[in-house]
């Protein structure tokens, strides 16, 4: 197999509130043989929030993050589920759409770029599964992660819309997921199956309706340590922000103690590659994660 060379899109979020997904994604990148080619000049992709304020500016923001992987001449990957959402609609949209591409175009035509639609976008998690392959990531693990129970949580915008997914030609259900689940199976874990585990992290809540959102993050993760988790596993930084730093608020609305680590996806692939857990950001989290080392 020739090696794998994707344009990254890394989105907000890790440079900022969660860097150790950066950190963890670049270190198993570098493991695997993976190349990653970071758009450095790429923007936000408007987070869900912009989408309802200004369609047509989010929609031309993300045909410009798309233009960049196009100049790369590398299909996109992205590391975050709403960004996922968010640069994968847009790339669908205006490849179905002429009249949306034509005026997208003539705005992007004022600095000198235009929206082919040569690039695809897909989470790097179905890059891993459906690319580089779980049999050959099984050759590649040094430390199963047998003595883990891990909880999958998959959040809503990585499995959401269907479409998204038969655009990609990705084998996912959205009302049953199973990519996390047969990561975690191929890296010798123990995979928890738990009601919560596709539901909503409560994020894009938290300012608008805090009750709700601590309801719904304690009770993803109440329901994953219910079902006898160790930890728990997500592919989005914004689900990892909730479950992990609004754990204790969440913990407080529910009446229980939850204490749950909660570990980015490149962090758990790199434990069983026997990457050192600080290298991997490990020592980063509200909710220690420091103690789980394989």
């Amino acid at each position: 197999m020739s090696k794998l060379r994707y344009a990254l899109f890394v989105g907000c979020t890790p440079k900022g509130s969660t860097p150790e997904l950066l950190l963890s994604t670049r270190a198993i990148a570098k493991a695997l043989d993976i190349e990653l080619v970071e758009l450095n000049a790429a923007s936000c992709c408007g987070a869900s929030h912009l989408q309802d304020y200004d369609d047509f500016l989010a929609m031309t923001l993300n045909a410009r993050n798309l233009c960049y992987a196009e100049k790369e001449g590398l299909q996109m990957v992205t590391i975050c589920n709403t960004c996922q959402l968010n640069v994968g609609m847009a790339d669908v949209r205006l490849k179905s759409d002429e009249k949306l591409r034509n005026n997208v175009n003539e705005k992007l035509d004022e600095i000198g770029m235009q929206y082919k639609g040569e690039t695809k976008v897909k989470h790097f998690l179905y890059a891993l599964l459906e690319d580089y392959g779980l049999e050959k990531l099984k050759e590649k693990v040094v430390k199963p992660l047998s003595e883990f129970n891990i909880a999958p949580f998959y959040g809503c915008h990585n499995i959401r819309p269907s479409e998204l997914h038969e655009e990609a030609n990705l084998h996912e259900n959205a009302y049953v997921p199973t990519s996390l689940d047969n990561l975690i199976v191929a890296l010798g874990g123990q995979t928890v199956d738990y009601e919560e585990k596709n539901k909503c992290c409560g994020f894009h809540a938290d300012l608008q309706a805090p009750h709700t959102a601590h309801t719904l993050t304690g009770n993803a993760l109440l329901g994953a340590k219910d079902s006898s988790a160790d930890w728990m596993v997500t592919p989005c930084p914004l689900c990892h922000l909730n479950l992990d730093a609004q754990q204790k608020p969440a913990a407080k609305e529910l009446g229980r103690a939850i204490d749950l680590p909660v570990l980015h996806l490149p962090q758990m692939v790199g434990l069983a590659l026997g990457i050192d857990p600080v290298e991997l950001g490990l020592d980063k989290h509200v909710i220690s994660a420091k103690h789980i080392t394989v």
